[in-house]
């Protein structure tokens, strides 16, 4: 089972980059974030006609999560909990079926935070630790959990390529980057990071100053694992070519492969 995940920056800017991607790659469940759409808005049809069932929490012009799955999705939560008063719509989540079992999957899309010392840091750090709480109570079902999507956090100086430029940013903050190893530390496996160690493995390229030319990136797409999904992990996978493409998303998908049967 190949599960990605990718910031799209606007389904509907990006539609032809997302569908030619989805043919060419293949993915079985991909995490899409950053739709900037309501749920009506989604081109569930295009999307539907390349063999995927569609779950979606949209909200309009800004954020947006989705899950893509060629295998049913028996059940899709939107919301993260935690706070009735949160109207983001940054997180969903679904139970895929496979003939190995269900997988659960969550899009993610974390608050970006900035500027720091405002009330959006704040907020950020508070939906950090929501995820944790509910991660917690996820993994305590123990059944395989993959949490994808853009967390916007820069784990180390080794995920930026000029770490010293992010000091001021909220995404590579202390605070930030503590509540992020709080979260991994509960039990999960950051999939990339168990298979590659290098550096200048980026998901984000700005679009000033020929960033993604000089390959000045960040990541800060992730795949976090629970342990009976890392038990299955094969390989990981970036797709920069993406960011190459003529007017693309910022970000590009990056996935993973798991020994699941898919139907």
């Amino acid at each position: 089972m190949r599960i990605a995940s990718w910031n799209v920056n606007s389904i509907k800017a990006h539609l032809g980059a997302v569908t030619s991607w989805l043919k060419e790659r293949e993915p079985d469940v991909v995490c899409l974030q950053e739709l900037k759409c309501v749920d009506e808005a989604f081109p569930r049809t295009e999307i539907e006609d390349l063999g995927y069932n569609v779950a979606v929490h949209g909200q309009k012009t800004y954020n947006g999560v989705a899950i893509l799955s060629k295998n049913p999705i028996d059940e899709a939560k939107p919301r993260l909990p935690g706070d009735e008063d949160d109207a983001h719509a940054r997180y969903i989540e679904a139970t895929i079926s496979t003939t190995d079992g269900a997988v659960r999957v969550a899009s993610i899309y974390l608050p970006n935070g900035n500027p720091i010392g405002t009330d959006k840091f704040k907020y950020k750090l508070a939906w950090m630790d929501r995820l944790a709480a509910h991660a917690r109570e996820l993994l305590a079902q123990e059944e395989p959990l993959v949490l994808a999507g853009d967390f916007n956090v820069i784990p180390t100086p080794l995920d930026a390529e000029f770490p010293d430029k992010w000091t001021d940013d909220a995404l590579f903050q202390p605070e930030s980057r503590a509540k992020l190893r709080e979260l991994v530390s509960l039990g999960f496996t950051d999939a990339l990071r168990a298979v590659h160690d290098g550096k200048g493995l980026y998901t984000f390229w700005d679009y000033q100053a020929g960033a993604f030319q000089k390959n000045n990136g960040i990541r800060i797409d992730h795949l976090l694992l629970s342990p009976k999904a890392a038990d299955r992990l094969q390989s990981v996978g970036i797709d920069k070519k993406v960011r190459a493409a003529e007017k693309p998303s910022d970000h590009v998908p990056i996935f993973a492969d798991l020994r699941f049967a898919t139907r």
